[in-house]
């Protein structure tokens, strides 16, 4: 045998740099992957902050129109309501409806058939100028919802230009991708990152990749405090006093949790049967058949029901809600109901526009119904906010992410409990209505739409 050459301290030194050399490439590595999310990060909140503004103008300018001409309404709307059905079925088929469920889908889809599909960039941009047009005609949609389509297309797309240059040194999974820009986008549009946080986890981390990613946590973080640092650390919901329980308002919560989970079982029924699910069988052919004429006969009930609530039901319900919170009184004697109606109608005609903000404008409504039978037993700031919760809990059944949402845009953490108990009681009421989370359900839709092989096992059963 050969003896070996002895170890010298020149031999011991060159592995000792050749092993912290590649120790020091592995972290920088690691930092370039955090940097790259940071700055997509970064991206997502401004475009949130941009689609923000855009959709407060649309409103502004909603609100002149509708006031200076109410009765326009009956002709504006329906027009608008078939025109951007018509847009969105030639320019952005899968930016129809919230965005939320395209996300959750999208999460379970290999990272090119995501990124041409369900969270394409361009089908995402689109939307943005598709629901600002919605709000300015006065349909009853919300901005948040696309807002986390949105942020889920940046961020993919981001993610995926720099892994083309880099190859798969960079390692980024297509599901922390998509969460980090959903989650951040519902952040940075509420000023919320906390309840981003909380949405990543309950709501698109069914698998533990997605839940407990520390690279797309850090995502949702960096872009609800880049929000706070660019707009302020300004609550969504400006209350000027905090609201508190009166002894004896236990009850009047209980009941807030029931009536809200009734209602947002039957309303989440309601979107996920659609137009045709809705109407009687021999119509159902008709509707299939003629999209845009069911989008303007939904624009005619849109419009007649502003007209009968004074335009309180148009666009977001933001105004409306703010005023319920700091117990100021609003025209409509049933806008909570007539929310409802506007809400379902809006949505199931087929144009982009969420269903995030009209909830919490519902849930406050309902919370100004129960006040009216409570009496002076109950402050009504209380139970707009905790209808508010409630309500969105039953429409999503997602109780821990509805409590938090409520909380931090309302900064309300001293209630943190009573809102926590109505979203339970809320959500699993909402469940006798409706067994399937909305949102979910919606999602399996959208995959089975964006999965070949699933569209055509679907269409081979019906």
């Amino acid at each position: 045998m050969k003896n070996r050459r002895p170890v010298t301290w020149r031999d011991q030194a060159s592995i000792t740099v050749r092993r912290k050399g590649r120790q020091v490439l592995r972290v920088s590595r690691k930092t370039f992957r955090y940097a790259l999310v940071l700055c997509g990060a970064a991206g997502v909140a401004l475009l949130s902050l941009a689609f923000a503004r855009l959709a407060e103008m649309a409103l502004e300018w909603n609100a002149r129109w509708t006031q200076a001409a109410p009765w326009a309404a009956l002709f504006v709307i329906p027009a608008a309501m078939a025109g951007l059905r018509w847009l969105t079925m030639k320019v952005a088929p899968l930016a129809r409806g919230s965005g939320i469920p395209q996300v959750i889908a999208a999460t379970s889809l290999p990272a090119p058939l995501a990124a041409s599909g369900l969270v394409s960039l361009m089908q995402a941009l689109w939307k943005i100028p598709l629901t600002a047009l919605a709000l300015l005609a006065g349909a009853s949609v919300g901005r948040e919802g696309p807002s986390v389509q949105v942020g889920a297309a940046a961020m993919l797309g981001w993610g995926r230009w720099w892994q083309e240059r880099f190859g798969v040194r960079l390692r980024f999974r297509t599901s922390e991708l998509i969460a980090a820009g959903a989650a951040g986008g519902l952040a940075a549009a509420f000023n919320t990152p906390l309840a981003g946080v909380v949405f990543a986890i309950e709501e698109l981390g069914r698998s533990a990749e997605v839940r407990w990613n520390r690279l797309a946590l850090s995502g949702v973080l960096a872009s609800g405090f880049i929000a706070l640092a660019i707009a302020g650390d300004n609550p969504y919901f400006h209350v000027a006093a905090k609201a508190s329980f009166a002894q004896g308002s236990w009850g009047w919560t209980l009941a807030s949790g029931i009536l809200n989970g009734a209602l947002g079982g039957l309303f989440a029924t309601m979107l996920l049967r659609g137009a045709r699910g809705l109407a009687p069988a021999r119509w159902r052919d008709w509707i299939d058949g003629h999209p845009i004429r069911v989008a303007a006969i939904a624009g005619v009930v849109v419009a007649v029901l502003g007209l009968l609530t004074g335009g309180a039901t148009y666009g977001t319900g933001y105004a409306q809600t703010a005023a319920l919170l700091n117990g100021q009184p609003i025209e409509s004697a049933w806008f909570g109901i007539a929310k409802w109606l506007a809400s379902v109608v809006s949505y199931v005609c087929g144009i982009p526009g969420g269903i995030f903000t009209p909830s919490l404008a519902i849930g406050a409504g309902i919370g100004d119904h129960i006040v009216q039978l409570a009496g002076p037993n109950a402050d009504g700031r209380t139970l707009a906010l905790v209808s508010m919760a409630a309500f969105l809990a039953a429409a999503t059944q997602a109780p821990i992410t509805a409590s938090v949402v409520v909380m931090e845009m309302t900064r309300s953490q001293d209630l943190t409990f009573h809102l926590l108990m109505a979203t339970l009681v809320a959500s699993w009421v909402s469940r006798q209505f409706c067994p399937r989370p909305f949102y979910h359900a919606m999602a399996l839709r959208f995959y089975q739409d964006a999965t070949p092989s699933a569209g055509s096992r679907r269409g081979s059963q019906m």
